[in-house]
């Protein structure tokens, strides 16, 4: 599982916006929207996995099982508020990808061993994209926590390629983004810069 380059998709994005992320480079993609509906993120799933199955990207959706399941997503990433790792891995079996969201020490201590594929560590610095998000966790804190982590993990929050060989250097598997891609003037060549950086760090 390659996980450098991890974006995760913004409220109603279209499936142009992901398309571009994936012809940029993008190794990892998760479906997230918290203003649409089952039925219509689950019809959006379906759309994009062929694209994605076609060049081995995973397709992972954000929080919502029965999405996963009935759009046969690669995988499920859920936070610290959306239930039991063991009840969403007993949910989506045990081939598909799970992630979770971690922000503190206390949340890798309490992760059940065998569960979970990866972490998302952050957020590393303050960020719009999520307006609730815990208090940012800094480089430092980013460092400590992989360090911590049993399985591979990815920064978010408030990061773009600048940042990539400090948080290279923290020993994360990769960069999640939101905005450096969506917010781009050019969301494909955004993409291709990450995947560069990331390669060169």
């Amino acid at each position: 599982m390659n996980l450098s380059v991890y974006f995760v998709t913004p409220d109603g994005a279209d499936d142009a916006l992901v398309l571009a992320a994936l012809r940029g480079g993008a190794t990892a993609i998760q479906l997230r929207d918290k203003t649409a509906t089952d039925a219509e993120m689950t019809a959006q799933a379906r759309r994009l996995i062929p694209h994605l199955t076609a060049v081995g990207v995973p397709l992972i959706v954000n929080d919502r099982v029965e999405v996963a399941r009935a759009a046969g997503a690669a995988g499920l990433h859920i936070g610290q508020g959306d239930g039991d790792p063991r009840a969403a891995r007993a949910a989506i079996g045990p081939d598909r990808i799970l992630g979770l969201s971690v922000e503190e020490a206390a949340h890798l201590t309490a992760m059940p061993p065998g569960v979970v594929d990866y972490v998302g560590l952050g957020p590393v610095r303050a960020t719009a994209t999520k307006p609730d998000h815990a208090a940012p966790i800094g480089l430092d804190g980013l460092a400590r926590l992989t360090a911590a982590a049993p399985v591979p993990a990815v920064a978010i929050g408030g990061v773009n390629a600048a940042d990539i060989p400090a948080i290279k250097g923290c020993g994360c598997a990769g960069i999640a983004v939101v905005s450096a891609i969506s917010a781009a003037p050019d969301p494909l060549a955004a993409t291709r810069a990450l995947a560069t950086a990331w390669s060169t760090a």
